[in-house]
Order: C-alpha cells, then sequence, then structure tokens
C-alpha cells in the first residue's frame, strides 16, 4: 500500500512539473506576442505621425492657393471672401416627419359611408 501512495505522489509530481514547464514556455511566447505587438503599434505611431506632418504640410494655405490658381480652367474654384456666405434664415432645413398617430381620436360627425351620426 505504502509503495502505491509513492508511485501516485511521483506521478503527481511528475505530471504538475510538466504542466509547470509548459505553463513557463506558453508565458514566455505570450510575452513574446505582446512585445511584437508593442513593437509594431510604436511602428504605427510613427508611421500616423509622419502621414499627419505630410498632411500638414500639404494642406497649407499658400500652396492650396497656388494650386487653384494653376487649375482654375478645370476646377473654377474661387477664393472665400465673406460675402460669399449666406444667413442662417436662407437655409432650408428639411421638415421633420411626423410621428404616427398612435391614438386616433373620431372628430368628425360622418362615418365613412357618408351618414351623420345622431
Amino acid at each position: 500500500m505504502r509503495m502505491m501512495l509513492y508511485l501516485v505522489t511521483a506521478l503527481g509530481v511528475i505530471a504538475l512539473a510538466f504542466w509547470a514547464y509548459d505553463q513557463n514556455y506558453r508565458t514566455q511566447a505570450a510575452i513574446r506576442d505582446v512585445r511584437e505587438l508593442h513593437r509594431e503599434i510604436g511602428t504605427a505611431h510613427e508611421r500616423l505621425n509622419v502621414l499627419k506632418a505630410e498632411w500638414a504640410y500639404l494642406n497649407r494655405p499658400d500652396r492650396l492657393r497656388d494650386l487653384t490658381e494653376l487649375n482654375y480652367s478645370r476646377l473654377e474654384l474661387l477664393p472665400l471672401m465673406p460675402d460669399g456666405f449666406g444667413r442662417i434664415d436662407e437655409v432650408n432645413f428639411p421638415i421633420p416627419p411626423l410621428s404616427p398617430i398612435l391614438d386616433p381620436v373620431e372628430i368628425a360627425s360622418q362615418n365613412a359611408d357618408g351618414e351623420e351620426f345622431p
């Protein structure tokens, strides 16, 4: 009986050692993946900063003004002037849709056949 207990204990220790070994390598793999993701995020942030700088450079007002002058025959863009804007009361806003009638109330004194109610 004692030998059986020693055998089960030894098998349990071996199983736990295998489990710990497996968990150790899984953890190391997860840490490598996280480091790789952090590196990719850093690269993406750098790329985004470069794109923002390029966008700001391309949208300089003097450059856009020169481009509109060069392409006036094709685009026919005019410079923004204060009198080119309308007033708020000149804007035609869409009419909001009517909400559905949930509780209709009969207000006519005639039915659908045209007969009067008493």
